[in-house]
């Protein structure tokens, strides 16, 4: 049977243990007519952060979501790891949920950068890539440093007075006008985790860049974009875009959180991308 436009499964929540590593998982069940479509969050943020957008996609495609380690409701991890040791982890989960046909992707953020190592690393597992407000790590068109300081810890994730006043700053697009939004944004329903965890996703992408791997992406990949992204600047996403053998631009009039904060504009554009 056709899923409702008004259908919305609700969300089943889980603990995966997999390559050594505990992974709090949400799985919103699909239909079966869609590829399911995995998310890769962004730095300290838990996986209720992207709850707007997933409401906003297509109820009938099933949606994977995680926390990574020592973020959220995942454990602090035993050891370290970088964007290249937690790509099999990923895979791996994938194999545990049952999926063994590939899956869609998108990265938001610092989960852009862990797609983009996926995508080469495990091209199997990866069908079509959507990469959302992300860049290509340490060799990327970098942010001002008064941005890059404020991303340094991980206080706007635990204090909401602090997230509004410096929001419009590091986030642009709406928040520069509405910085309450992004308080409500990172602390409405996202869980916190130690701050240890916002130090080694911190510390997994040091030194890591994706520009050499960007011809070696295969998949078809949209590259979604803020036009007033003080984290990304614009340049970095065109650039992506240009070296990404089978990639296409999309830009937004926004800024770095429009992924969730206008999730009914840009759910659409990734819904016709993947179908």
């Amino acid at each position: 049977m056709s899923a409702s436009p008004r259908w919305r499964p609700d969300p089943e929540l889980r603990t995966v243990t997999v390559s050594g590593r505990t992974l709090r998982v949400s799985v919103r069940p699909g239909d079966g007519t869609l590829r399911p479509l995995l998310l890769m969050n962004g730095i300290g943020a838990s996986l209720e952060v992207l709850q707007p957008f997933v409401d906003a996609l297509d109820p009938r495609r099933e949606v994977i979501r995680f926390d990574v380690p020592g973020v959220g409701g995942s454990p602090k991890p035993v050891l370290p790891y970088t964007m290249v040791t937690f790509a099999p982890v990923v895979a791996a989960l994938l194999r545990e949920l049952g999926h063994r046909e590939a899956v869609d992707v998108l990265g938001f953020s610092w989960g852009g950068g862990l797609a983009q190592q996926f995508a080469v690393q495990h091209r199997r597992h990866c069908r079509r890539l959507v990469l959302a407000a992300t860049g290509t790590g340490s060799l990327m068109v970098p942010a001002h440093p008064r941005v890059l300081s404020k991303m340094l810890t991980p206080r706007r994730h635990r204090d909401p007075g602090h997230a509004q006043a410096i929001a419009g700053e590091i986030y642009g697009g709406t928040m520069r006008q509405h910085p309450e939004r992004a308080a409500q944004v990172l602390h409405s329903a996202s869980r916190l985790g130690p701050q240890r965890g916002y130090y080694y996703q911190l510390a997994a992408g040091a030194g890591w860049s994706s520009l050499p791997l960007l011809p070696l992406i295969h998949q078809p990949t949209l590259v979604l974009a803020g036009d007033d992204d003080p984290i990304i600047p614009v340049a970095n996403p065109r650039l992506m875009a240009r070296l990404i053998p089978r990639s296409e631009l999309h830009l937004y009039r926004g800024g770095h959180l429009a992924l969730v904060t206008e999730a009914r504009e840009l759910a659409p554009v990734v819904d016709r991308f993947l179908s």
